[in-house]
C-alpha cells in the first residue's frame, strides 16, 4: 500500500501532465470542498475573509465550466485580494486571513485559471491536505493527524483526477467559452460530484 508521501507525489505527476483546463477543474472542486468544509463550521468558528470569497469561488466554477463572461468576474475577484490589505509581505506581522486553507485555495484556483500555471495546482492539493490536519487537530488532539487520513484526502484527488481526465476531451478550449447546453452537462457531471464532501 502506498505512503501518503507517495501518493501525494503521484497527484504532483498527474497535474503536471494534465491539460490547463484539467488543472482548473481539479483546483475547483478543491477549493470548492474546503469552502464548503468552511461553511459547514459553527458560526463563531468560521473565517470572514474566506466567507468573503464565496462568489470568486462561484465565478471560477462558471469559468472551468465554459461560461467565457465569468472571466471579468475572476479577474476582478484576484484583483480586490491583490488590492487588499490580506495580500502583503509582512510575514508573521500582516493579516494572515488569506492563509486559511479554503481561502488561499480559491486564491491559488484563480492564478492556475488566469495564468494556467501547473506548480500552483500542486500547492492547492498540499493545501487539502493542510486542512485535513487542521480539522483533525481541532476535532480531536493537537497531535498530527495519521497517515491514513492524509492518504484518504489524496485517494479522493486522485478520483477526483480520474472524473476529470473521463472527460478532458470536453474540457478542451473550457476557458475560452461553450454554449449554455455544453457548460450545463459539464456542471452536471464535474461540478456536483467534485463539490461532495
Amino acid at each position: 500500500m502506498a505512503t501518503w508521501q507517495e501518493l501525494e507525489a503521484e497527484v504532483a505527476s498527474r497535474l503536471t501532465r494534465a491539460s490547463v483546463d484539467e488543472r482548473v477543474v481539479f483546483v475547483v472542486g478543491v477549493a470548492e470542498r474546503l469552502m464548503r468544509a468552511q461553511e459547514a463550521l459553527s458560526a463563531d468558528e468560521q473565517a470572514e475573509y474566506t466567507l468573503s470569497l464565496r462568489p470568486l469561488l462561484n465565478a471560477l466554477w462558471e469559468a472551468a465550466l465554459g461560461n467565457s463572461a465569468a472571466f471579468g468576474e475572476v479577474k476582478h475577484g484576484m484583483g480586490e485580494y491583490l488590492l487588499s490589505e490580506y495580500c502583503h509581505n509582512d510575514g508573521q506581522d500582516g493579516p494572515g486571513d488569506a492563509d486559511e486553507p479554503a481561502a488561499a485555495a480559491v486564491l491559488y484556483a484563480a492564478a492556475v485559471y488566469l495564468f494556467g500555471t501547473g506548480d500552483l495546482a500542486s500547492v492547492v492539493s498540499s493545501r487539502a491536505i493542510e486542512a485535513v490536519d487542521d480539522r483533525w487537530n481541532r476535532e480531536d488532539t493537537d497531535t498530527d493527524a495519521p497517515d491514513e487520513v492524509f492518504a484518504s484526502e489524496l485517494h479522493r484527488q486522485l478520483r477526483d483526477l480520474d472524473l476529470i481526465s473521463r472527460h478532458s476531451g470536453s474540457l478542451h478550449d473550457a476557458r475560452l467559452g461553450f454554449d449554455v447546453e455544453s457548460s450545463a452537462q459539464l456542471h452536471r457531471v464535474l461540478r456536483i460530484p467534485l463539490s461532495s464532501i
